[in-house]
């Protein structure tokens, strides 16, 4: 379902020529609840829009499915869609996943717990990649290559990006939220609705810092590489040589640091 993703609001601008008073468009930014057969697995404070990519997007990188096929998606878990107001997204597996463990308050990248024991935890549901790195000059161009592709951060200057990309530099799949962690989901759901899961092939590029949820996700999905604007955590580059990722930071114009080779 589409939905309008901007909200007019009466601000002011102050700058050389004074003060005045104008309508700037703002970002819209609402909870969403996600629920895999039924059960409450977390809620998540996200861009209207691309929903139901983003919660099986979700699921697929938390290893919430298991390998469990997405039988229908839906929005509402308990009432109809517009008493949830679009806000409540189902995962039907008919009962084939494993009972999901719910994440206490809201995802977001604070999410989880640190260090070698969260690296643990992936090395137990995840196999460490086997893929082919990118090009350097590849990577470094992706920053420029989509500049002019993010709708809604050139209309609000508030959100994040995420884009797959082929081993050419052409981007294949473009999302953007409020939350990073959103917009990589999004990317990952719709290509796991596609059939295009592992994504054994293809690199992932996200606007802002490489953390180590980033790198998570990208090894969950599958990416040969994750190529990131800003730099990564240190615990990010160590979950990328763990995964065999290929991880690249401060990408930008034809520069970029390297930190793994995959």
């Amino acid at each position: 379902m589409s939905r309008g993703r901007t909200q007019r609001v009466l601000t002011r601008r102050h700058d050389a020529e004074g003060t005045r008073r104008f309508q700037d468009e703002l970002i819209v930014e609402e909870p969403m609840s996600v629920r895999l057969d039924g059960e409450l697995v977390a809620t998540t404070m996200r861009t209207p829009g691309d929903d139901f990519e983003l919660a099986v997007g979700f699921l697929v990188t938390e290893g919430m499915l298991d390998g469990a096929p997405v039988r229908t998606v839906r929005y509402c878990g308990q009432g109809s869609a517009a008493e949830a107001e679009y806000n409540d997204v189902t995962v039907e597996t008919g009962g084939v996943a494993p009972v999901p463990t719910p994440r206490l308050g809201p995802a977001s990248s604070s999410c989880g717990i640190c260090g070698s024991v969260a690296i643990d935890e992936l090395v137990e549901r995840l196999e460490p990649l086997d893929v082919e790195p990118f090009g350097p000059d590849v990577l470094a161009g992706m920053t420029e290559r989509i500049a002019d592709d993010q709708a809604l951060f050139g209309t609000t200057g508030a959100v994040h990006a995420a884009v797959a990309f082929d081993r050419t530099g052409r981007p294949l799949l473009l999302r953007e939220d409020i939350g990073r962690h959103n917009a990589v989901d999004k990317v990952v759901g719709r290509l796991y609705l596609d059939g295009h899961l592992p994504a054994n092939d293809l690199g992932l590029w996200v606007s802002g810092r490489a953390s180590f949820e980033m790198a998570q996700k990208a090894w969950a999905a599958g990416f040969a590489a994750l190529v990131a604007v800003s730099g990564p955590s240190a615990l990010a580059v160590e979950t990328a040589r763990t995964a065999g990722l290929q991880l690249a930071g401060f990408a930008r114009g034809d520069r970029l640091n390297l930190y793994t080779d995959g």
